[in-house]
């Protein structure tokens, strides 16, 4: 219990310096210091700072999977509500994630290789999440059906999700461009409907 406390705290304090001043300018000397603990216990929990980092930036990604699982499962909703409801939580809870646009800001600067897996774990995520709601959209006879691949216009989806996250998060237009999520919603619903 203890241990898993400790780790907590780390994590917590991490979560916050990373998000505060990037990858780089924050140090483990640092998290050691405001979390109260010998830096021998960071190496405890944790391999390094590269280890450390893809820990917070997993918890902010799980974070976003666990919000969205709860609209690709709900039963109560109707395939084009879903993929809006989707789409905006998506935006929405990446707006919040700090640590994510950090990845985001490296792939321009340099690449954070470490984190990769995560990334693309998330991309194959996603695109199961899309492909059931897609799915459960042809099944109630809103989407169309005549799409013959699939695959495709799964990729072309991640990617355009993927082109929006930099001008929302990198260059900080997410609170300009939201109010205008509806109708740009509707175009891309619009575009799968029958």
């Amino acid at each position: 219990m203890a241990k898993e406390n400790s780790r907590d705290k780390i994590l917590s304090v991490a979560d916050r310096l990373f998000s505060q001043f990037g990858f780089h300018r924050t140090s483990m000397d640092e998290i050691a210091k405001i979390a109260r603990k010998a830096k021998g216990s960071l190496y405890y929990h944790f391999a390094g700072k590269e280890e450390l980092f893809t820990e917070v930036v997993a918890l902010e990604i799980n974070n976003l999977k666990s919000q969205l699982s709860v609209i690709v499962n709900d039963n109560n909703l109707q395939a084009d509500k879903k993929i809006k409801n989707y789409l905006f939580k998506r935006m929405e809870i990446l707006n919040s994630a700090a640590n994510y646009h950090e990845t985001l800001k490296a792939d321009f600067f340099e690449h954070f290789n470490f984190i990769d897996k995560l990334r693309d774990d998330l991309d194959k995520w996603e695109k199961e999440q899309i492909r059931a709601i897609i799915k459960q959209g042809i099944a109630e006879e809103i989407f169309d059906s005549s799409n013959e691949n699939l695959e495709v216009l799964l990729d072309i989806f991640i990617m355009v999700l993927k082109g929006l996250e930099i001008p929302f998060f990198i260059q900080e237009k997410y609170d300009e461009y939201s109010p205008y999520f509806d109708n740009s919603l509707k175009i891309l619903i619009k575009g799968l409907r029958k």
